[in-house]
């Protein structure tokens, strides 16, 4: 099975378990929620979660969601230098996150540097 990650925080991630449905502020403004797959979430992490403390990665299985999913264009970050091009598109998921759609939550703390570095249990 292919999954699709997403990157949020543990309290974001305890209120989606606890709701069944997790949003996001992408949503509200751009229409999706930002996800990637397994070789962009590095990139993505050192880019725009830099710094940041108590994040977890959200497993999602893209059989299970409720909501559309989309392949796209990213925006930003620039695609993954080592992935091949037809694989650069990020999944978007237009409309709330069903939470028995996600498998499993990897913590994610920050490295040594300040930066992450993918679980080993997600390798």
């Amino acid at each position: 099975m292919t999954f699709i990650y997403h990157i949020t925080t543990r309290s974001a991630a305890l209120q989606a378990r606890q709701t069944g449905e997790y949003q996001t502020e992408s949503l509200a403004i751009e229409g999706f929620i930002h996800c990637s797959q397994i070789f962009q979430i590095l990139d993505v992490a050192n880019a725009f979660y830099t710094g940041q403390k108590d994040l977890v990665i959200l497993a999602i299985d893209p059989t299970r969601l409720a909501a559309q999913l989309k392949f796209e264009a990213p925006v930003h970050p620039r695609p993954s230098a080592t992935a091949p091009t037809s694989d650069n598109n990020f999944p978007h998921i237009y409309g709330p996150l069903n939470y028995d759609a996600v498998e499993k939550e990897f913590d994610f703390p920050l490295n040594t540097l300040g930066k992450f570095d993918l679980p080993a249990t997600l390798r």
